[in-house]
């Protein structure tokens, strides 16, 4: 067919402002923010309603063009960018926006796809209550884009991932039928609970247009502190005295080396307030319950005394909590300056982190004489983002095969929060068992057969003929 008569067709559907074809304006959805990948997207459709999404990938199905989702383009992974043939329409819920909805007493918002999570964030404030999903991009990061990607943050240890805090989803499938499911219930138990299916699936399945998230209390008083500790096994025992000490009030663990922050130190100019070391944790800790902070004096005298840490501060004022928190936040951008990283956000059982962290730090060296290893993350709950600083010369797929290599070896997944996308599709062919990878193709050709939403991202591509 003509390509002005697709671009009439969807302007019928979704107005003239809401197709996108110009070169120009077509670039931002053509690149991913790293500029990892970059495509060429035939064009860019921006609904305003989950009927007029399900209008444009009927129309798309029924002429087999493969559609992309789109969020905020904040993925780390290539999830959300067209391939170079020009034939893919690349689709925008950037106009679907609207908070439904929030209900103070059963702590629920809901919330279409497009809602920048920040916004959600605010709304929940004012209405008395917290989003407890946070990360770096939030101020972009849109609530669709988080789901289809499951995205993590600081608050996981607490709060767990962003599958966690949905209650309900209103989806649009592959031959554009809308599903709504967006139910408020803590509990339902009535048969497949198949909104889990598109959490974490990358636009692959379906498209996620508007979901109830669960909200949380907001707590009174917050402590966020900075410890200097020795090794990660020193750091592990730490993050078990802080179980003991604080409970379930700690909401994060942040493991950084001495390395890590010494980019930040050269490249950011921020200092931390204690001295070097070779690692450092960051704990935050919060609770609408008094003594909170006496807790957390509690927990240092107990590590400084017996060894497992040597220095250690605490936040006198939200500025100072500032200060601590923008040490873990600068380590990437203070990475990319100092030149080229091999980023690998992996996970492994939480006890096996140290064994982890010396046998990949050895295989690396011996491999690859000369590099530098710039490990952080969230430790209290297994994630270690293990970046691998390179000449430029460097076989980069060559160093991705060692460190996920020893991920399955230590019994943990190659990607822990920053999904599959493009990038990670081959790995994850190769690392993830063939069963499990049957199982998943099972599910990929029942909800999308003709493989047209978002080809390529998660699973490789399937044709007709598979």
């Amino acid at each position: 067919m003509s390509e002005a008569l697709l671009i009439d067709e969807l302007r019928a559907v979704v107005g003239e402002r809401g197709v996108v074809v110009d070169a120009n304006d077509l670039e931002n959805y053509n690149v991913d923010w790293r500029h990892m990948f970059k495509g060429r997207a035939r064009c860019a459709v921006l609904p305003r309603s989950t009927s007029e999404v399900a209008q444009v990938v009927r129309l798309c199905a029924g002429k087999g063009i493969s559609i992309v989702p789109y969020g905020g383009n904040t993925g780390l992974s290539g999830g959300a960018t067209p391939d170079g043939s020009g034939s893919q329409v690349v689709l925008s819920l950037a106009r679907m926006n609207a908070i439904r909805d929030i209900d103070a007493l059963g702590e629920t918002m809901e919330v279409e796809a497009g809602c920048i999570l920040q916004t959600a964030q605010e709304a929940a404030t004012q209405a008395g209550l917290m989003l407890p999903i946070s990360l770096a991009a939030e101020g972009s990061a849109r609530i669709g884009g988080l789901l289809s990607t499951n995205a993590g943050g600081t608050n996981v240890l607490r709060y767990g991932m962003s599958r966690t805090r949905v209650l309900g989803l209103e989806v649009v499938t592959a031959d554009g039928e809308i599903v709504s499911g967006l139910r408020r219930l803590r509990k339902d138990n009535a048969g497949y609970d198949w909104k889990q299916l598109f959490i974490g699936a990358e636009g692959t399945l379906g498209i996620i247009t508007a979901a109830v998230l669960q909200l949380a209390p907001q707590s009174c008083h917050r402590v966020t502190a900075l410890l200097a500790v020795p090794t990660p096994d020193a750091a592990l025992k730490v993050l078990r005295a802080a179980r003991q000490h604080i409970g379930e009030t700690l909401n994060a663990f942040e493991l950084m080396s001495g390395a890590a922050l010494e980019l930040v130190a050269r490249h950011q100019g921020l200092k931390t307030p204690l001295a070097a070391s070779e690692w450092f944790v960051l704990v935050e800790a919060s609770s609408c319950l008094a003594g909170l902070r006496d807790a957390v004096e509690g927990l240092f005298a107990t590590v400084l005394e017996e060894g497992d840490a040597t220095d250690g501060v605490i936040a006198e004022s939200e500025r100072q909590e500032g200060e601590l928190w923008l040490l873990r936040e600068s380590i990437t951008e203070a990475e990319s300056r100092e030149g080229r990283s091999l980023k690998h956000d992996v996970s492994v059982p939480i006890a096996g982190i140290p064994a982890f962290l010396r046998e990949a730090d050895a295989a690396v060296a011996q491999a690859f004489p000369g590099s530098r290893v710039n490990a952080f993350g969230h430790a209290g709950d297994g994630n270690i983002h293990y970046n691998v600083i390179v000449s430029p010369a460097a076989d980069g797929h060559a160093l991705n095969m060692l460190v996920h290599d020893l991920v399955v070896r230590h019994g943990g997944s190659i990607s822990a929060e920053h999904g599959i996308g493009q990038y990670r599709v081959s790995e994850l062919q190769r690392c993830r068992a063939p069963s499990e990878l049957r199982l998943a193709g099972r599910i990929k050709r029942a909800l999308d057969p003709a493989g047209t939403m978002n080809p390529g991202k998660v699973m490789p591509l399937i044709s007709q003929a598979d």
